[in-house]
């Protein structure tokens, strides 16, 4: 039986536009991309399904439509794990 691939795709996201991927691999690519943001203390997410949807997409393509609610999701639940908000709800008076 032939072991499967990892695949790994990283998002970008600004808080004022659709996130969008920065970098994508399979294979040896994929564990860089992996160690990178483990490094990095990026949030990682396994999700087969999304990951087999955001693979189809070009570096530097935004998120379609039809995945902004599964990608806020994730958006927001790395920001609660982290302590964070997004800049937009920090009100002037915590700044």
């Amino acid at each position: 039986m032939k072991e499967k691939l990892p695949i790994a795709i990283a998002l970008e996201y600004d808080e004022k536009n659709a996130p969008s991927v920065t970098a994508k691999g399979t294979g040896d690519l994929a564990k860089r991309i992996i160690e990178i943001a483990k490094e990095n203390d990026i949030y990682l997410q396994e999700d087969e399904g999304l990951i087999q949807v955001l693979a189809e997409l070009e570096l530097g393509d935004e998120i379609p439509e039809q995945l902004y609610k599964a990608i806020a999701e994730i958006i927001a639940f790395a920001y609660i794990i982290k302590g964070k908000f997004p800049k937009s709800h920090i009100s002037k008076n915590e700044t």
